[in-house]
């Protein structure tokens, strides 16, 4: 009788085996799997934040480095401390100044002579009468270095030379000066000091 009872549930039992089998071996690399997927998950989302906090670090390098930038080119246009022009401040560099972006002397080249000549004369100086930018080496006053309203005398390259007033000086000790024919029109600009072999004020 028992053994009949036994033969009559072994298949069941057998079967109820093969499915708890089954279910067991489902369910491991189904754990795994969402093991596996939690650390993928964990490890962009770290990448990701570095990766954010990279380009966060970098802008913010990256804009002062520009605010920097445009500091120092701004102090560069700032007058010089220490260097006083007197009464030259107010007349010799506003009339130059008035000019700026435009040709006012009618010449197509060679004009920052003809140039500083009439912003002299409109400033009440005498010029050096000459279209040569060298003649005011031997003009005015000498002076020893880039004073603001001084007439700055300079080489130039290919041969030539260039004349222009001071109206600061940058941080390197360049002066900054506002002359004629530069680009072909009246222009302030930063020149290095090593184009510089004469500065000069009006006597009269």
């Amino acid at each position: 009788m028992f053994q009949l009872v036994a033969l009559r549930w072994l298949p069941r039992i057998l079967a109820l085996a093969v499915c708890f089998l089954a279910v067991v071996a489902f369910a491991i690399p189904a754990s795994a799997r969402s093991y596996h997927r939690a650390g993928h998950y964990a490890h962009v989302h770290h990448h990701h934040h570095v990766h954010r906090q990279y380009r966060h670090h970098r802008y913010r390098y990256t804009r002062r480095s520009h605010v920097r930038e445009r500091r120092d080119a701004n102090a560069a246009l700032t007058p010089g401390a220490g260097f006083s022009g007197g009464g030259l401040v107010s007349n010799v560099v506003a009339e130059a100044r008035r000019y700026i972006g435009g040709n006012p002397t009618g010449r197509s080249r060679l004009w920052c002579a003809r140039f500083m000549n009439m912003v002299l004369k409109r400033a009440g100086h005498q010029g050096t009468g000459s279209d040569m930018a060298r003649s005011f080496a031997h003009y005015g006053q000498r002076v020893s270095g880039p004073r603001v309203g001084a007439i700055a005398v300079m080489t130039r390259r290919g041969g030539g030379g260039h004349v222009g007033v001071v109206t600061g000086v940058d941080r390197r000790g360049n002066p900054i000066v506002v002359s004629g024919n530069h680009g072909r029109r009246v222009a302030e600009s930063v020149y290095p000091r090593s184009r510089v072999y004469a500065y000069v004020v009006p006597t009269n």
